[in-house]
């Protein structure tokens, strides 16, 4: 397979037929290489849990999609090993949760990724951290781009 020359828009194909992010109405915003950004605007009966609060859960499935996203990024199909996130505030069921990536350190077999959620005025709600290992390659997105 020949290299690609939009690798955003590639990025956006591969993820397009993914039925969980559609479930949870999860958006690619952006893709630069090492690193992406990525949007889920809160729908109250889907992302809310007892509480009427976001989910823990959702929030840390926006964040784990992000960095399968910035694998991609630069070329590689990676598996979370280990995931830490830390949870500083939430949303009220309403409102659009947003989380950039960048990655930290690309190795042979592991990638380690950080991010941070931020509600629309930027307000921190979460801080992120993955070892990743890199399972494959996407032979037609470069390294560096």
């Amino acid at each position: 397979m020949s290299t690609v020359t939009n690798v955003e828009e590639h990025i956006r194909q591969i993820w397009s037929g993914s039925a969980f992010m559609q479930l949870l109405k999860i958006n690619i915003d952006e893709v630069h290489c090492g690193g992406a950004t990525v949007s889920m605007p809160i729908d109250f009966d889907i992302h809310t849990n007892h509480w009427l609060g976001v989910h823990g859960g959702a929030l840390a499935a926006l964040a784990d999609s992000v960095m399968g996203i910035t694998g991609a990024s630069v070329g590689e199909v990676v598996q979370t090993l280990s995931f830490n996130i830390n949870f500083i505030s939430n949303l009220p069921g309403t409102g659009t949760a947003i989380v950039i990536s960048q990655i930290k350190h690309h190795g042979q077999t592991t990638m380690v990724i950080t991010a941070e959620m931020t509600d629309e005025q930027h307000n921190l709600l979460a801080t992120i951290t993955t070892t990743m290992f890199i399972a494959g390659h996407f032979n037609e997105i470069p390294k560096v781009w």
